[in-house]
């Protein structure tokens, strides 16, 4: 029987309030997340979850590269944006936010690890090169339609409902759960189009709530 998961896209300190990088207002996205948490719990839905986690020295960090945060070079025949270190695997930065709800969070998948390439999406990185075990992990529990929220907006969330939809996932965005880096104004605006242009319907929680009540 197909199934629906809740997929919280990387919540995690280092992209929220005092992380490496912050977000601006990511920490409203846990209230968000908790409340479809319990809708979920509820009824029975999978609550599942993405963690950025790379190495210290991930190729994308701008501290690696010598470069200016928030330039652009290439990585790996790729244009990347040279972030300031975060996420790094087994530190406090990496961590889901402590407010979120995790106990009801049945699996959470790894991305970024490979030092040479970034990967947005929950399910590749960005060249499409590798997988993580997400795309597996939801076919073995027989899911096929996702709720999709998290951090950040213009880029993790916008390329895993992409990558969602190109798998075949019928797909529900809820956008005040999410929040993005803006590098230049209206980026979340443009990501939010674009994830509808694909085939994501877009809610806000209260309208979610109502319509499958």
């Amino acid at each position: 029987m197909a199934r629906r998961a809740l997929l919280l896209v990387d919540i995690q300190n280092d992209f929220c309030a005092g992380g490496a990088l912050a977000v601006a207002e990511g920490d409203a996205t846990v209230e968000v997340a908790n409340q479809l948490i319990e809708w979920c719990e509820a009824r029975g839905e999978i609550v599942i979850a993405s963690q950025d986690w790379h190495p210290q020295h991930h190729g994308s960090f701008a501290r690696v590269q010598g470069a200016e945060p928030f330039t652009t070079g290439m990585l790996d025949g790729l244009e990347q944006t040279w972030w300031p270190d975060h996420c790094v695997q087994n530190t406090t930065g990496a961590e889901l936010h402590p407010l979120l709800k995790q106990g009801s969070i049945s699996a959470c998948f790894h991305k970024g690890e490979n030092a040479l390439i970034d990967s947005y999406s929950a399910f590749f990185d960005n060249g499409h090169r590798q997988e993580t075990q997400l795309h597996a992990w939801l076919q073995h529990v027989q899911a096929d339609q996702l709720i999709i929220m998290g951090l950040a907006t213009d880029y993790c969330v916008k390329y895993t409902v992409l990558d969602a939809l190109k798998l075949g996932y019928q797909v529900a965005v809820i956008v005040d759960g999410c929040r993005g880096v803006e590098m230049q104004a209206g980026d979340s605006t443009r990501a939010f189009q674009d994830m509808s242009c694909a085939g994501a319907t877009l809610y806000t929680l209260e309208d979610w709530l109502e319509s499958e009540s």
